[in-house]
C-alpha cells in the first residue's frame, strides 16, 4: 500500500505540505519542486506575488515578502507577518456523539472532587524553603512510602519566587493562586507547607479551616530550630497525612471530572496537521462525554484568536480580546514582539510565522463551544472547553492550568519536548513516526499514522481520548516512568524583583 507523500490541509490554501522529503524536480500530482523541499514544510501551490496572502488551514498564515514561485519553497526566506493580519472565515462550534466510554477509576476525595493521582505535597511557600522541601520529599519518599502502598509519592512542589517582590498586584496575586491551586488539588491526599518565616508570602494566606489536620499542615523553619530540624518535624506530621491519604481507593467516576489541560511543546510542520488536530478530536469526545479541557499559551493563538472567540458568547471573547491586548502591550514594554515566535526549532520543523503556529496550536482546542476565559491558575468553575490565559513557555503553561484543576495533561510535541507536571499525569504525543521511533521512552502516543497509513484524525481522536482515561484510570505514563515532574512546577513571574 502507497500513502499520500503531501498533504493539502484546506482546498483553498496557497501551500501543500510535503510528507517525505521532496527533492527538486519531483513531480507530486502535477506539483512539480523547483527547490529541495524537506519534510514536514510547505511547498507553494501556485505563484504567489509579493504582497499577497499565503493561506494554510484555508485561514492567512503569512503573506509573500517578495514573489513565490509555484512549486518553491514557502518558509521564513520568502513569508512575513503583517500587522493585524486579517484571518479568513471561522469553524463554526459543534460536537460529535458522546463516546460511549463515560467513566474511568479515580480518587473521589472528602469535598467531592476527583484526583487521578493519590500523592502527598510538600509545598514550599517561598524559594528559601525549597531545599528544605526537597529535602523533607527525599526522606519521606525513602522512610514513609513504603509504609503506605496506596499513595504515588511525596511530591515537592518548589519555587524561586515567594519573596523580593511586592505583597500585592499581579506578580503576587497570580503566584497566590498558583499555590492555592496546588494546595488544593484533587490528585493530593494531603498537603504539608513549609515556609521559612520572614517572606513576603506569609503562610497565613494558606490556611484552610475546612480542612482537618490529618489532611493539611504547615510550618516556618525558623520556628523548628532550622533546616535538619525541620526536615524530622515534617516527617512526623507526614506520618498521618499519609495515613489519611492511604485510606483513598480508586473507584469509577464518571468523565464529568476529567479536567484535561492540553499542551504543546517543540512544535513542528506536522504537529497542526496531526498531533494537535487530533488532540481536538480527543478534546471534543471529552467535552461531549460532559469533562473539560483547558487551552492555554496566549502569545500562541495570536492571530488565530478569531476561531475562538466565533465559538464563545460576546462576554468570554471579550476576555480572550483583553488577553491578547495585554499581551501585545506587555511584548512592546519588553522591548519584544509577539511574533518572535516559532522558535528556532519550530523554523527548522518547516513552521514560518506565528499565524502559521497559532493555528496549528488552536487545532488541540477542537470544534467545541467554548464556555469560558480564565485568568492563569484560576480556578475553573465549569465544565466544558475553556482558555486559561498563561505564557506560551510550557512549564509555566501547565503549571497554571494544574492550579486551575487539570487532573491529566496531554502534551503534543514534534521535536521532542520532555516535560511531566507532578501530580497530574502527563502523556506525551509525537506529531510524527520518527520522533516516537527515536525518543521511545518519552512518547506514549504516535499521531504519525495520521500521514503515514492514512489513519484519520477521527480515528487517531479515539486512541488518544481512550489513553487519557486510561492514564487517568492509573495506567503510568513515560513520564512518570523516569520521574519527571519534580522539578516542573513553574509559577508565572509577573512584574519587578525587588
Amino acid at each position: 500500500m502507497t500513502y499520500p507523500r503531501m498533504m493539502v490541509l484546506d482546498p483553498s490554501d496557497s501551500v501543500a505540505v510535503a510528507l517525505t522529503p521532496w527533492p527538486a524536480g519531483e513531480d507530486r500530482d502535477g506539483l512539480i519542486a523547483v527547490e529541495d523541499i524537506d519534510r514536514g514544510h510547505k511547498i507553494a501551490r501556485h505563484d504567489i506575488p509579493q504582497g499577497q496572502p499565503i493561506l494554510k488551514y484555508g485561514q492567512v498564515m503569512a503573506i509573500a515578502s517578495r514573489d513565490i514561485a509555484r512549486g518553491a519553497h514557502v518558509h521564513v526566506q520568502n513569508c512575513a507577518l503583517p500587522e493585524g493580519a486579517a484571518a479568513m472565515s471561522a469553524v463554526g462550534a459543534r460536537l460529535p456523539e458522546p463516546p460511549a466510554r463515560r467513566s474511568f477509576m479515580g480518587y473521589l476525595r472528602p469535598n467531592g472532587r476527583v484526583g487521578t493521582r493519590n500523592y502527598v505535597g510538600v509545598m514550599a511557600s517561598v524559594n528559601c524553603s525549597s531545599t528544605v522541601c526537597n529535602a523533607i520529599a527525599a526522606e519521606a519518599n525513602r522512610t514513609l512510602l513504603p509504609l503506605f502502598l496506596g499513595i504515588d509519592g511525596f511530591a515537592p512542589i518548589v519555587h524561586d519566587q515567594g519573596c523580593g517582590m511586592a505583597n500585592q498586584g499581579e506578580g503576587f496575586d497570580a503566584l497566590v493562586r498558583t499555590l492555592k491551586g496546588y494546595r488544593d488539588h484533587p490528585n493530593f491526599g494531603g498537603v504539608l507547607i513549609i515556609g521559612l518565616g520572614c517572606e513576603v508570602n506569609q503562610l497565613t494566606l494558606y490556611a484552610r479551616n475546612d480542612w482537618t489536620s490529618e489532611r493539611f499542615r504547615c510550618f516556618n523553619i525558623q520556628e523548628v530550630g532550622g533546616s535538619r530540624s525541620a526536615v524530622t518535624r515534617a516527617v512526623e506530621l507526614l506520618r498521618p497525612i499519609a495515613r489519611a491519604a492511604d485510606k483513598d481507593r480508586r473507584s469509577e467516576q464518571p468523565v464529568s471530572e476529567l479536567v484535561l489541560g492540553m499542551q504543546c511543546g517543540g512544535s513542528d510542520g506536522f504537529s497542526g496537521i496531526t498531533a494537535n488536530p487530533a488532540l481536538g478530536v480527543a478534546s471534543d469526545l471529552l467535552v461531549a462525554a460532559g469533562g473539560t479541557s483547558i487551552l492555554s499559551e496566549t502569545p500562541e493563538i495570536y492571530g488565530a484568536e478569531h476561531l475562538l472567540t466565533a465559538r464563545a458568547t460576546p462576554e468570554t471573547g471579550a476576555r480572550i480580546d483583553g488577553m491578547i491586548d495585554w499581551w501585545r502591550d506587555y511584548a512592546a514594554k519588553n522591548g519584544a514582539s509577539l511574533d518572535n515566535n516559532p522558535s528556532p526549532g519550530n523554523k527548522k520543523g518547516g513552521l514560518t510565522t506565528i499565524l502559521e503556529k497559532s493555528l496549528g496550536a488552536v487545532a488541540k482546542g477542537g470544534l467545541a463551544p467554548l464556555s469560558g476565559a480564565f485568568a492563569y491558575a484560576e480556578r475553573i468553575d465549569r465544565r466544558g472547553f475553556v482558555y486559561m490565559d498563561s505564557p506560551g513557555y510550557d512549564p509555566v503553561a501547565a503549571t497554571g492550568q494544574v492550579a486551575s484543576g487539570a487532573n491529566i495533561i496531554a502534551f503534543t510535541t514534534g521535536r521532542g519536548s520532555c516535560f511531566g507536571a507532578k501530580p497530574a499525569p502527563s502523556l506525551k504525543l509525537s506529531s510524527n513516526s520518527d520522533l516516537a521511533r527515536s525518543m521511545p521512552e518519552d512518547i506514549d502516543i504516535d499521531c504519525g499514522p495520521v500521514v503515514d497509513e492514512g489513519l484519520s484524525l477521527p480515528q487517531m481522536g479515539v486512541r488518544i481520548y481512550d489513553a487519557i482515561l486510561d492514564a487517568a484510570s492509573g495506567s503510568r505514563t513515560a513520564s512518570e516512568e523516569f520521574g519527571y515532574g519534580d522539578n516542573e512546577f513553574v509559577p508565572w513571574k509577573i512584574g519587578a524583583v525587588l
